[in-house]
C-alpha cells in the first residue's frame, strides 16, 4: 500500500484501522496519483470561473499552475496572480488578481453510501480554505440544499486548529445544517485521512481513526425526497477568502493543497 512508504509513528494506528476497514468495504474506486501531469480526466472534471461564497479566487480548468500530479500526489494550488477572464465570464468582476482549482468527478463517478476516504495535507495561513465534500447528483435539477451537501473535511486558516464536518439540507423548505469540529493542533503540519462512512442510516466523519460527528440520515426528511438516500459526486478544492475562508493574507501565497489519494469504498455484498 502507498501509505506504507511515508507513514509516521504519530499516525501508527492507523494501520489497525485500515485493516479493520478491509474486513467491512470493497475498493470501488481510486486514484493513487501514481502519475505525472493533468489530473486522470477519466475520473475528474474541473469547476471554472467565480463559483460561490464570494471567494477572491477564479477556478481553471487544466492549469498546470493550479492542479497538476507529481511526486505521487495531486497538487491545488492557489495563487496570487493576474489573471485574464473571458468575456463571457466577466459580469461578476471584470479580471481575477487570485487563482486556483477544484476538482469534481460530476458526469464521471457518483456513489450513494459507502467510505469516502482522502489522504491529504492541508495548506495554511489566513484565508486558505480547502474542502472534501460531496453534493447530491441532481443538484443541476434541484438546486442547493435540496440536493444535500457532505462536508467530509473543511480547514479555514482563520481557525488553525481545528477541522470541520457538516451537512447541508432542505427541510419544510428551509436549510438545515448539522456539523461538528474536531481540534487538533497544526492539523496542516502533516498528511491525515479525512473520511465519512456513509450508511442508510447515519453517516460518520472521521479524522484518521477518530470519529467525531454523527448524522442520522432520518433527520434530513422521510421517504425518498431525502437527499442523503441519493447519489452523489465528489469535489476537492482550495477557495482563497470568502464568506468563510475570511480576510486573505497575500503574504502565504502560493499555498499548496496536497492529496495523497482518494478511494472510495463501499459495503461487500453479504454471504
Amino acid at each position: 500500500m502507498k501509505i506504507l512508504t511515508h507513514i509516521l509513528p504519530a499516525v501508527a494506528g492507523l494501520i489497525l484501522a485500515t485493516a479493520a476497514c478491509a474486513a467491512e468495504w470493497q475498493l470501488v474506486w481510486s486514484d493513487e496519483f501514481n502519475y505525472t501531469g493533468q489530473p486522470d480526466p477519466k475520473k475528474w472534471d474541473y469547476e471554472e470561473g467565480f463559483v460561490r461564497n464570494r471567494e477572491a479566487q477564479y477556478y481553471t480548468r487544466s492549469r498546470l499552475e493550479n492542479a497538476r500530479v507529481e511526486h505521487g500526489h495531486l497538487v491545488i494550488e492557489g495563487r496570487k496572480e493576474a489573471f485574464p477572464i473571458p468575456p463571457d465570464q466577466q459580469r461578476e468582476r471584470p479580471a481575477a488578481g487570485y487563482t486556483a482549482a477544484s476538482l469534481i468527478t460530476r458526469h464521471k463517478a457518483r456513489w450513494q453510501y459507502g467510505r469516502v476516504e482522502v489522504r491529504a495535507k492541508l495548506p495554511q495561513g489566513s484565508g486558505v480554505w480547502p474542502a472534501i465534500w460531496m453534493l447530491g447528483d441532481n443538484m443541476e435539477q434541484v438546486g442547493w440544499p435540496r440536493c444535500g451537501e457532505i462536508d467530509i473535511m473543511e480547514f479555514v486558516g482563520k481557525a488553525p486548529q481545528a477541522v470541520h464536518a457538516t451537512v447541508h439540507y432542505q427541510l419544510d423548505g428551509k436549510h438545515r445544517s448539522s456539523g461538528q469540529q474536531h481540534e487538533t493542533p497544526k492539523p496542516y503540519e502533516d498528511f491525515h485521512v479525512y473520511a465519512v462512512e456513509w450508511f442508510p442510516d447515519r453517516m460518520d466523519f472521521y479524522f484518521d481513526a477518530v470519529k467525531y460527528h454523527t448524522f442520522r440520515i432520518a433527520d434530513a426528511g422521510p421517504g425518498d425526497d431525502n437527499p442523503f438516500r441519493k447519489p452523489q459526486y465528489l469535489l476537492i478544492n482550495l477557495a482563497l477568502g470568502g464568506s468563510w475562508g475570511g480576510p486573505l493574507d497575500d503574504a502565504i501565497l502560493p499555498q499548496q493543497f496536497l492529496i495523497d489519494y482518494v478511494r472510495v469504498y463501499q459495503q461487500k455484498p453479504a454471504e
